[in-house]
Parts: C-alpha cells; sequence; structure tokens
C-alpha cells in the first residue's frame, strides 16, 4: 500500500481517490478549504494555501508520502523538486507540473523546442506591453493568464477597445503570484478536442479514443467521446501527445488540447499532466478504464495493457444558479428515472452562481457507419443537456 498526498480536492480527485481506494492506497486530501469533494473520501485531510511554500512542505513532513499527485494549478511547484530530492514520487514529475503549470514555459517547449505547430503567440508583463503584442498579433486574439484554470481570465478581444476588460480579467483570473499575459492569434479551428494521454512507468503510451467538447468562456460545458476524425488527424495529435509528453517525463494521465482545422491540421493548443474535466465522460463507461483508473494504475505503475472504446458517451456539466452555503439539488429523480444516463453530484460545500456543481453523462452503443454514428452522437449529447438542465442547485431547507 502507498501513502498518497493530492494536492487539490475537487471534483477530479475525488474520483481519483475513489479509483486509488479501490486499487488499496491510503490517501491524504489538501486542499484550501475544508469539506471539499475528494476529503469526503479520503482516508485523511489538511486544509492550508498550496501557495505557501512552507505549509506545502510541513504537510509533507508530516504526512511521509510515497507519492505526490497534483490535482491544481496553484501549487508553489518549485517546492516538489525538493520533495523529488528526497525520493519522493511527483505525478508525473516535478518537471512535468513546473512546465504545465505554466503557459510560457509549456508553449516555449511545444514550439521552440519540439518543434511543434501552435498558435502565434507573444507575452505581456504590462497593459503597455499587451497592446503592442495585439497589434502585432493582430486581432481577434486570445488573452489569457499565465497561470489559471478552467478557463479563468480567458477572454477573446475582437478590437483594441477591449483590452481594458481583457487585462483587468486575465490579471484577475491569474493563479499564483505571475501577472503575465499570453497574447494568441486566434485559429479559426473546425472544431477542438482533449486527447487523454496515459504515459507509463514501464510500458507503452496510450491513448484514448479523442474527446471534442463545448467550452463557455474557456470554461467546459459539455464533451462526447469518442470526436469522429479523419485518420490522418488523430495519428497527428497523437504524435504530438507523444513527444510533449515523452519530453515532460512521468506516469500518468495528461489532458492534450487541440485545434483541429480542415485547411490548417492538427494545432496544439495546452495539456494538463491530471485528468482533464472533460473526460468526465469516461464515468459513462465510453472505455474499460474511466480516466481516474487510468491515473491511478499509471500512478501506482501498475501495468495498462490497452484502451478500448466501448461505447459513445456525453457529459453535460449542472451549473449553480444560486449562492448558498447548503446547496441541495431538485431534479434527479428524473436522471435518474432516464435509461443509460447516470449522474454525479460533486459534493461542494458551498455553491457560487456558475459554479459546477455536477455532471450528468448518458450513453448508447457504437453502431453503424461515421455517418450513423454521428447522428446518434448528436441526439445523445441533446439529451444529456436536457437531462443536465433538470438538476437545479437550491439552499436547503
Amino acid at each position: 500500500m502507498k501513502k498518497i498526498l493530492l494536492l487539490g480536492s475537487g471534483e477530479l480527485g475525488k474520483e481519483f481517490v475513489i479509483a486509488c481506494k479501490r486499487l488499496g492506497q491510503y490517501v491524504v486530501a489538501c486542499d484550501s478549504y475544508d469539506n471539499a469533494p475528494a476529503m469526503q473520501v479520503a482516508d485523511e485531510r489538511r486544509v492550508f494555501s498550496m501557495l505557501d511554500g512552507e505549509a506545502l512542505m510541513k504537510t509533507v513532513a508530516e504526512v511521509q508520502p510515497d507519492i505526490i499527485v497534483p490535482e491544481i494549478e496553484a501549487i508553489r511547484t518549485e517546492k516538489l523538486y525538493e520533495c523529488e530530492q528526497q525520493g519522493i514520487q511527483v505525478v508525473p514529475s516535478a518537471k512535468a507540473v513546473n512546465y504545465t503549470m505554466n503557459r510560457k514555459a509549456i508553449r516555449e517547449l511545444a514550439h521552440t523546442e519540439l518543434g511543434l505547430k501552435t498558435a502565434n503567440y507573444l507575452y505581456a508583463n504590462t497593459y503597455d506591453e499587451l497592446v503592442a503584442a495585439a497589434d502585432q498579433i493582430g486581432f481577434p486574439c486570445i488573452i489569457k493568464p499565465l497561470m489559471s484554470s478552467s478557463g479563468h481570465g480567458q477572454s477573446k478581444v475582437d478590437s483594441a477597445d477591449e483590452l481594458p476588460k481583457a487585462w483587468e480579467y486575465a490579471c484577475g483570473g491569474a493563479r499564483g503570484d505571475l501577472m503575465e499575459v499570453i497574447v494568441e492569434q486566434f485559429i479559426p479551428f473546425d472544431y477542438e478536442i482533449t486527447l487523454l494521454t496515459v504515459t507509463q512507468h514501464d510500458g507503452p503510451t496510450l491513448f484514448c479514443a479523442p474527446i471534442g467538447h463545448v467550452q463557455k468562456g474557456g470554461d467546459y460545458r459539455e464533451s462526447f467521446q469518442p470526436r469522429i476524425m479523419k485518420p490522418e488527424h488523430v495519428a497527428e495529435a497523437q504524435r504530438m501527445a507523444a513527444e510533449v509528453t515523452k519530453a515532460l517525463t512521468g506516469a500518468g494521465i495528461w489532458g492534450v488540447e487541440f485545434f483541429v482545422s480542415e485547411k490548417e491540421g492538427v494545432i496544439f493548443s495546452e495539456l494538463s499532466p491530471r485528468p482533464h474535466d472533460t473526460g468526465m465522460v469516461t464515468l459513462a463507461s465510453t472505455q474499460n478504464f474511466s480516466e481516474f483508473e487510468l491515473h491511478a494504475r499509471a500512478v501506482l505503475h501498475l501495468p495498462i495493457p490497452e484502451i478500448t472504446l466501448e461505447r459513445q458517451g456525453a457529459s453535460a456539466v449542472i451549473l449553480s444558479d444560486v449562492e448558498t452555503e447548503h446547496p441541495d439539488y431538485m431534479g434527479m429523480t428524473d436522471v435518474c428515472s432516464a435509461v443509460r444516463a447516470d449522474l454525479r453530484i460533486f459534493g461542494k460545500p458551498v455553491a457560487h452562481v456558475g459554479r459546477r456543481m455536477g455532471v450528468v453523462v448518458c450513453w448508447e452503443a457504437i453502431e453503424g457507419d461515421n455517418a450513423a454514428q454521428a447522428a446518434t452522437q448528436l441526439s445523445l449529447r441533446e439529451r444529456c443537456k436536457s437531462l443536465a438542465a433538470k438538476v437545479t442547485v437550491c439552499a436547503a431547507d
């Protein structure tokens, strides 16, 4: 049995803890607030700010973990190098976590060192630098903090008049103490995908079927698997994902994001070294292992012989429309009465307007040619979104 220190205890961490417990492991879940979702299923909990390097290392010294698994970006990630030097396994590696928590580092690795196709980009540390960068990149452009999560601080800017608001939004949505932004060329892509990629300690790199997704304000709203693509585009995405994960080193699951254009081909966007929110569609048993089970096996250096696509799936989020410290839920009966559907209520102790509080997943058999599967997928997505809309967050009596 391994002792795992989980840094971040949101809904993705909760499913990861469940997967680890099924494999007989001991998990200590950490977050900046008490009773976070993963804490509810872990063996122990710790509450502290992981941006406090001293508190982080104090917790490591107290817990004495075998493995450290980061689940969020808001971590004093440079401390993880010290942990590796102490002989603690960092997932997937301290290098990977440090690079991927900073858009500048990962973009330089992907574009400059590995030569992967990306959007044109520049950086800005001040508003004046932002104006100059946007003018050089051209409009429309995308502005993001170098460190953020779930689309926070990200905006599309169509003209110079929108730059003041975009700068303020980017600085407000930044994680950590970096106040630098990246200004990206807007890619008129046809669609975007997440390619869940699994690197193993002693085994081949494996790929899940591509996941299509829809975002609003840079945040995930729905996803579906498989995203039907041209075989040559799948192969190119897999090649790029294999290259960048190999360079970052370590074992675990990675959410590698790509833009896909019928004209321009496959363009690298971002990646995260952990389960991806769009990958919650795998909770619909679209694969022989969910993304959380794959991550747990890879982290524990257990072999994964293959990943197989079992059925089509869709996911749609449940958002809160209310502010309450005692959330309750209406409409769950409607989802539970539906065939080939399920839901997960995350167990977040406080609801805010727009906060993701749960997810509905639906599935269908894979039948027919690509055209038939695409038609099934469209109706599946609509059914899933309709069911998710029936679940509302309210204040408990």
